[in-house]
């Protein structure tokens, strides 16, 4: 494929000189830039002009990908999605979608590269989930490297990069790879939005302030259980990572610690193995002998989760703004119409200082990215569909959707309608918006805020983001880091041991199955397993990213 690529190439740069005037440079000659009108083969790599959309073509392309959490009791199938419908006629390509079965994406895509049979187009997380990361995936021949395609073919998503080099930096791999059509989120409000929530009404009648310290934070607790009856005051969902907080390790933070790799001096710590993990398994073993955890906190999972904040068996916890204030606040009015959830900020051990850690996502999120394979039957065709999402139209497409049905413009805002918000089918609005945009959601563009302006209905929801953005997270957080290949299969066997010896340290200690004076056998036994290694791989790697 190489070969035939540089060959096309040459031919393509003698042709091109003979008649780039009379195309590339001029703006109403766009059709250059359209498939249909063209011919443009896999081979083609010619720059494009402007692309005009819809684009005019009788090829279909296939595209792999998941149906989003949120319509999975809504839509069966893609072409049951009325967004999915309106991206092939606003970008006038026609796409074949086949989906991997719910839970079981890793498996399904191993299957299909087995097989050999590639679609067009992959929507998978390539370098978070993809043994050997994305470099690896180019170089066993499955996805296409992206650099002439997108700098010839993606004026839109090119001109983002341009705009915006430290996101530029993140969206490539160490060699400067651009292997897929990126997930960003396009503002700061868009990437803080979990932390603690507890029970304001609850705090009020006991005469209590929303806990800031520790301390703040087990005399609450203490109160809930004895002053409210609360079975299980504090709980959250426990897997997949045993008790890590929902994702972030909440609690962890106020002890200068965080479940995972961490730069802090210079260098790469593992959290677990820091002497701030033990005050943390410490306070938490505490919390479950006194009953101030919920006792069936090993297995909890949302279903438990919720039914005990419906309840009030449980008056705080640690979860999304969306996914948390905005699900359980209509649960707990339910049993108490005076119920009131708030966030809470990121706790500390002393009151007046900034929590080390909380929740913050990066810019990029490697989650919702489409590569196009070496399948691909036009690559041309694809990147110019997929570059739609990064244009002014498509980026109000894909946050908001089709303009008169699930958004009006009013006074230069898009603004969401009763379909969506209010939906007659009694769709959630998360479910909603899934159904009809991808504001909600992952995918190639850049996320709008005004999406979660709207989406967070409750001010209170509105309120947490700016509650638990107060961190020094994008002090400590590791960037996209990538691995080499050959570090990447190293590291996930290292990695995989030491995370099992982890969750099960915090299983015993937590729950006094085992002495708190384990914890140091426990590193000795991670140091054991080769963490040293994995800290090497993980200081090689940011320094390449910093290099970038």
């Amino acid at each position: 494929m190489k070969r035939r690529l540089t060959s096309a190439l040459i031919l393509m740069m003698l042709a091109a000189s003979l008649s780039a005037c009379s195309s590339n440079n001029n703006p109403a000659a766009g059709n250059n830039g359209n498939t249909g009108n063209t011919g443009n083969t896999a081979n083609d790599t010619e720059a494009s002009g402007p692309v005009t959309y819809p684009i005019q073509t009788d090829k279909k392309l296939s595209y792999w990908g998941e149906i989003n959490g949120n319509l999975i009791s809504v839509a069966a199938t893609h072409d049951e999605i009325p967004f999915f419908q309106d991206w092939q006629k606003q970008t006038g390509v026609p796409l074949k979608f086949t989906a991997p079965p719910t839970g079981q994406v890793k498996e399904a895509l191993n299957v299909m590269l087995a097989s050999g049979d590639l679609p067009d187009m992959i929507e998978y997380n390539f370098l978070g989930d993809f043994p050997g990361g994305p470099e690896k995936a180019i170089n066993d021949g499955y996805i296409l490297k992206l650099n002439d395609l997108i700098d010839k073919h993606a004026p839109n998503l090119k001109k983002y990069l341009q705009d915006h080099p430290d996101i530029d930096k993140m969206v490539k791999t160490d060699s400067g790879s651009y292997y897929a059509f990126p997930f960003i989120r396009g503002d700061e409000f868009l990437r803080v939005f979990q932390g603690p929530i507890i029970r304001k009404d609850w705090l009020d009648e006991l005469g209590l302030p929303v806990p800031e310290t520790i301390d703040d934070w087990t005399k609450t607790l203490t109160a809930f259980k004895e002053k409210k009856g609360a079975a299980a005051p504090f709980s959250v969902v426990s897997k997949p990572r045993f008790f890590n907080e929902s994702g972030n390790g909440a609690f962890l933070g106020a002890f200068g610690v965080t479940r995972g790799f961490y730069q802090e001096d210079g260098a790469i710590k593992f959290g677990p193995a820091e002497s701030g993990f033990k005050e943390y398994l410490k306070l938490f073993r505490q919390w479950y002998a006194d009953g101030l955890l919920d006792k069936n906190i090993a297995t909890s999972d949302s279903k438990a989760l919720d039914g005990n904040m419906a309840s009030g068996e449980t008056g705080a916890s640690v979860g999304n703004a969306g996914g948390g204030i905005g699900k359980w606040q209509p649960l707990v009015e339910g049993n108490d119409p005076k119920a009131v959830l708030v966030a809470a900020p990121y706790p500390v051990l002393n009151k007046g200082e900034t929590p080390k850690f909380g929740q913050k996502s990066q810019a990029y999120a490697s989650e919702g990215t489409v590569a196009i394979t070496t399948s691909a039957k036009d690559p041309v065709l694809a990147v110019e569909m997929l570059d739609y999402g990064y244009s002014e139209e498509g980026h109000l497409f894909f946050n908001f959707g089709t303009e008169g049905v699930s958004y009006n413009m009013e006074d230069g805002y898009p603004k969401y309608t009763d379909l969506l918000l209010k939906n007659p089918d009694k769709l959630a609005p998360a479910q909603a918006i899934s159904k009809y945009a991808r504001g909600s959601y992952n995918g190639p563009f850049v996320q709008d805020q005004r999406y979660a302006e709207q989406f967070f209905a409750l001010q209170t929801q509105r309120d947490a983001v700016g509650i638990w953005k107060n961190t020094d997270a994008d002090k400590y957080n590791l960037p996209p880091i990538t691995p080499t290949p050959e570090e990447s299969s190293e590291y996930a066997t290292i990695m995989n041991d030491i995370n099992t010896l982890v969750d099960e340290m915090t299983l015993k200690i937590i729950l006094g199955q085992e002495p708190l004076e384990k914890y140091e056998s426990y590193v000795d036994k991670m140091k054991s397993l080769k963490l040293d290694r994995a800290i090497e791989i993980q200081k090689a790697a940011l320094d390449r990213y910093n290099a970038r």
